[in-house]
């Protein structure tokens, strides 16, 4: 150390912070700009960078811009300083003293391992950083949507033939995992079991990706309207990807690596760039399914267009991306996708909140069927986001013996009741109170309320719900109607159970997820889901003068038919 403090002049108070902080053996020297961080080149200027970790091999990549306006030496006096308090043992973070973005202590920010600012480090990891993997997955993503239908399809298919060619490679990296879960003992058995991949699966999963692949020949540059907006001015809109998907798995039953697979293919066949950030209880099951998947992506030179993150970035990190990423979907509990929702300020956000899904049992509905739906709804998989959380009782129903049917049937399925205030009032000794109407149990628990009707269900499953899914079970088809018209969840059913709002189940191959949103895609989201559309107009020398009023032209507008041939590409029409 003695030796390279030879080397340095105190100039500015970097330098001086950067000697002080050496001979003090500080562990960590924060030097405070009036810019976010260190940047490739001049803030401001088109294609600059924030750089999250500099490495001291990189100077030769960084141009500096003028000195700063709040102190005595620029940029560049910043970094000769962190390098020469680097090589002499103590950390480095330039961050923003001014405007502190995230929480306005920037210090404690740092301190607390938030990633602000720019980190000097010695050394190198050998793998890329997650910002380049987002480019690579970019860059590879633009020529995989640029690909014939049937190549993309070609790939899907290659997948599935590998999940039975490399299957014993597949279940030993799945039973690596089991091992390293049962040892942790840290997993329900529910989530065990998800997590067990069998030569079953594999082959159903196998079954799923052809189906996906066949769907992918009409996606991508499918002809959706077509108008003569005037002679030889025609205007097509053309279905494209979204772009950049970034999917944000959690240690959930229903996020594990089957999921993970099947968002890859609906991926490929949407011609959409995957980043992949899962959770470490399938790690090895998840490389090796990688691995998988971009030997396939070879066959037509697009590897890189799916990329797994395994840097132990943390999400609100990733949801600042947003230059490169174009959507987010969320894969776990309520609470992670609200975290995301929070951070992801700048892309948009595809998922649901929670999944406080309802039943209502009305008047005239057929025991038999209450039964089975009721029980299906919440005890065939009651930690999926799909699973029953409230059961709405017809007043009429209470002591006749479908009530008391629906009650034995819970108390042998060991299901926990919370009553509801309403259904409480109506007993004497009543299960404990529901501490909230708005509850997402995930377990063998439920509320159980009571309701006047139709119109009053309707008006709690508004007001309690999360327009997720909504379950009528009825005999009477005008007071189905009613309830499937006036209530606005994303999944409204009739005589069957809420379990069924899935993309598999509704056809779609598989699903990235369930959105409960508002707008682009609702319901469970397959193929069609993942793509957007763009508008091409093809003339001949035509400009927007030429239609004025004093113009030689005139607006048709007329609508074309649409007529698409087996690639999914506009006709030669």
């Amino acid at each position: 150390i003695f030796l390279v403090l030879q080397v340095i002049s105190i100039k500015d108070n970097d330098s001086l912070a950067a000697r002080l902080a050496v001979e003090m053996k500080a562990d960590l020297l924060i030097l405070l700009s009036d810019v976010e961080g260190l940047y490739n080149s001049p803030p401001g200027t088109n294609d600059a960078k924030l750089i999250d970790i500099f490495y001291s091999g990189d100077q030769q990549s960084i141009t500096y811009g003028t000195k700063s306006r709040v102190g005595i030496g620029g940029m560049e006096a910043k970094v000769k300083a962190a390098l020469w308090a680097l090589q002499g043992g103590t950390s480095v973070v330039i961050a923003n003293g001014t405007n502190p973005k995230i929480t306005g202590q920037v210090i404690t920010d740092i301190v607390e391992g938030k990633k602000v600012g720019t980190f000097f480090s010695e050394v190198k990891p050998a793998g890329p950083s997650v910002e380049e993997q987002t480019e690579m997955a970019r860059n590879s993503g633009r020529i995989l949507a640029s690909l014939h239908p049937d190549q993309r399809s070609e790939i899907i298919c290659h997948l599935a033939e590998l999940l039975t060619e490399r299957k014993n490679e597949i279940l030993a990296a799945n039973k690596m995992d089991m091992k390293m879960a049962v040892s942790a003992g840290r997993l329900p058995s529910a989530m065990l079991k998800r997590l067990s991949l069998s030569s079953v699966k594999l082959s159903s999963l196998a079954v799923g990706l052809h189906q996906i692949a066949k769907a992918a020949q009409d996606s991508v540059g499918r002809v959706v309207r077509r108008t003569r907006v005037a002679p030889s001015l025609e205007l097509e809109q053309v279905t494209v990807p979204i772009g950049v998907l970034l999917v944000i798995f959690e240690a959930r039953p229903d996020c594990l690596p089957q999921t993970c697979f099947s968002v890859s293919a609906l991926a490929i066949a949407s011609g959409n760039a995957l980043l992949l950030k899962g959770g470490k209880e399938a790690a090895n099951t998840n490389r090796v399914l990688h691995q998988l998947t971009q030997e396939a992506l070879s066959l037509h030179g697009v590897r890189e267009a799916v990329q797994m993150v395994n840097t132990h970035e943390e999400v609100e990190d990733l949801c600042r991306l947003d230059k490169v990423i174009d959507l987010i979907v969320p894969r776990g509990s309520s609470q992670l996708v609200r975290d995301i929702q929070r951070a992801a300020k700048g892309i948009p956000v595809l998922g649901h909140s929670e999944g406080i899904c309802h039943v209502y049992v009305d008047a005239d509905a057929d025991v038999d069927k209450v039964i089975k739906i009721v029980r299906d709804s919440k005890c065939d998989y009651p930690a999926a986001c799909n699973s029953m959380e409230t059961l709405l009782i017809h007043r009429e129903i209470l002591r006749t013996p479908m009530f008391d049917k629906i009650i034995e049937m819970l108390r042998i399925e060991q299901v926990k009741i919370h009553s509801g205030p309403r259904f409480a009032s109506y007993l004497t000794f009543s299960p404990s109170e529901a501490s909230s109407l708005r509850t997402e149990y995930s377990d063998l628990e439920c509320c159980l309320e009571v309701v006047d009707g139709v119109e009053e269900a309707v008006e709690h499953i508004h007001k309690y719900g999360s327009s997720h899914t909504d379950v009528i079970v009825t005999e009477n088809k005008e007071t189905a109607e009613r309830f499937l018209q006036q209530l606005d969840s994303a999944c409204v059913f009739w005589n069957a159970s809420s379990r069924f709002a899935d993309g598999y189940r509704f056809g779609l191959g598989a699903e990235v997820g369930i959105s409960t949103a508002r707008i682009h895609a609702r319901g469970p989201v397959g193929l069609e889901g993942l793509l957007t559309t763009k508008w091409v107009l093809r003339g001949d020398g035509h400009t927007v003068a030429d239609f004025s009023e004093s113009g030689s032209r005139k607006y048709l507008h007329e609508n074309i038919p649409v007529e698409q041939n087996l690639t999914g590409h506009r006709d030669s029409n």
